[in-house]
């Protein structure tokens, strides 16, 4: 998910160990048949996710976040958290059709910037048509999974059933750039390792994806650290609201610079 990606890319912030809450989908009538091959039942385990009606968490570390994905509204929201010993930020971010409002706290990272302290508080709306092709203000675009857990699942390997509904094996990283888990320093360090990357996943009762565990070795200067996706609420979420007027003012260059 572009949002999330953009917040990694902010010197300092690097998802780390996993901590989500527990998070419950919604209840369907029966049980769909899942496929008995490991691999199959992975695969097929994001197609809830394609239909775009889902709420997430991710956790970790240095990261925790929620939000949503509604298509039927054509709408998304997200609230996100990040940061380590020496800073921490906040993003909130509502989208609407072709609407966006991003409201920041960079703490003392960006405060110097002229115009930064007077958007404390406030949701910047976002231009589109001076936004152009800044695809990490775009939660509705394809693959707005915040893991791309479709993008990952094409290249499984080492996939094993290690209970009822539990998974294991490794994924590939480096299809799925926009990953909350895939910070392109950290992959480009793993080098061929950040193709086989362990995880873990757990499907509900129907087979879709409700819990993603990546487990990224230690690369570089960072740490060995798992990111914690969990998602609910499928076919259930809710639409997301536009700010109250009086909380909205205009982007200013650095977020458009910030978001690119």
């Amino acid at each position: 998910m572009g949002v999330v990606a953009a917040a990694l890319l902010v010197p300092g912030v690097a998802a780390c160990n996993s901590g989500a809450t527990d998070s419950s989908t919604a209840s369907g009538s029966s049980a769909a048949a899942v496929p008995k091959d490991p691999k199959e039942a992975l695969v097929a385990s994001t197609k809830g996710l394609a239909e775009g009606n889902f709420s997430f968490t991710v956790a970790s570390e240095s990261i925790n976040g929620s939000g949503s994905i509604h298509k039927p509204s054509n709408s998304a929201q997200m609230a996100m958290k990040a940061g380590d010993e020496t800073f921490t930020m906040e993003f909130d971010v509502i989208q609407i059709d072709s609407e966006t409002w991003v409201k920041m706290d960079l703490g003392e990272l960006l405060a110097g910037l002229p115009g930064m302290a007077e958007m404390k508080d406030k949701y910047q709306y976002i231009d589109a048509a001076k936004a152009g092709d800044a695809k990490n203000l775009d939660m509705l675009k394809d693959g707005s999974d915040p893991a791309n857990a479709a993008e990952m699942f094409k290249g499984l390997s080492d996939v094993q059933e290690t209970g009822p509904g539990t998974y294991s094996g490794k994924v590939d990283m480096t299809a799925a750039t926009d990953s909350v888990a895939a910070d392109e320093d950290v992959i480009k360090a793993l080098g061929d390792q950040a193709k086989q990357i362990p995880f873990t996943a757990k499907l509900d009762d129907q087979g879709r994806l409700i819990e993603l565990v990546i487990s990224v070795p230690a690369a570089g200067d960072t740490k060995a650290q798992d990111v914690t996706i969990k998602y609910a609420d499928y076919g259930a979420a809710k639409a997301a609201q536009k700010p109250p007027a009086d909380q909205v003012v205009e982007a200013n260059e650095q977020t458009y610079e910030m978001f690119k």
